[in-house]
């Protein structure tokens, strides 16, 4: 279910959103006056290309939200009763799920990267396939962040029901106050400033510029530095809550 969705989303809204015929298909605008304002908003001329990376991060964002479901259901189902019974350290058995979260989730990212060039994803001229590496270590550092954020949240939690309802309320801002479907220089000052400090953000230009763009090294190496240092922050923040509260 976690590819079929991005699956439909491409298939449905990337191509039915040809913002390319927009321009293209006015007689009054040259092909390459079009082409020129499509690569000055997106930083490529096909929008199906923007959006398909997008569903990279929107795939990755779904996983992890589950990571911290998985607790709550070890917990109701009396599983973690007996992992915490064994020798394993607290922040052992939080760090064990978060490495499956991200580990599902650059499989899962693999798949959708292949279904989007099925679909028609044009690759920049630069590209190389050493870049896959560096798609898979964006991926991999969100995902440290991002599943250990939903775990600290339901580290305590006994009801799924509130579980989803945080994880939605998170979910929801995380995806659209981001660059995922839109360029973040085109949407109002205030959700700018959000997008700024979301971490989806320079997960999703990491990969466009790995992926699409013709690659800028120094917005490049910004967007790494930033997702390490969240992957750092809240990976030691699950494991010190983990060691606190985290019980029977």
């Amino acid at each position: 279910m976690s590819i079929i969705q991005p699956v439909i989303w491409m298939g449905l809204f990337g191509k039915a959103m040809n913002l390319n015929a927009i321009f293209t298909s006015n007689p009054g605008v040259p092909s390459q006056f079009a082409e020129q304002i499509m690569k000055q908003t997106f930083g490529t001329s096909d929008y199906f290309s923007y959006m398909a990376v997008g569903m990279i991060s929107f795939v990755v964002l779904f996983t992890t939200m589950f990571s911290g479901m998985s607790i709550v259901w070890d917990r109701r189902l009396g599983f973690l009763n007996k992992v915490l019974s064994t020798p394993v350290s607290r922040g052992t058995i939080i760090f064990s799920k978060v490495l499956s979260a991200t580990l599902r989730s650059i499989v899962q990212a693999s798949i959708v990267i292949l279904i989007a060039l099925l679909f028609g994803m044009k690759l920049s001229p630069t590209f190389n396939p050493i870049n896959i590496l560096g798609v898979f270590a964006a991926i991999f550092l969100i995902c440290l962040g991002l599943s250990s954020l939903f775990l600290a949240i339901a580290i305590r939690s006994t009801r799924w029901e509130t579980q989803m309802a945080v994880v939605n309320l998170l979910n929801l801002p995380l995806m659209f106050a981001s660059n995922t479907f839109f360029p973040t220089s085109m949407m109002p000052d205030w959700i700018q400033a959000i997008a700024k400090i979301n971490p989806v953000t320079y997960t999703t230009d990491a990969i466009r510029q790995l992926l699409l763009y013709n690659m800028n090294v120094a917005q490049l190496v910004i967007d790494f530095t930033y997702l390490g240092i969240f992957a750092a922050i809240f990976t030691s923040i699950g494991i010190i809550l983990s060691w606190r509260y985290l019980s029977k």
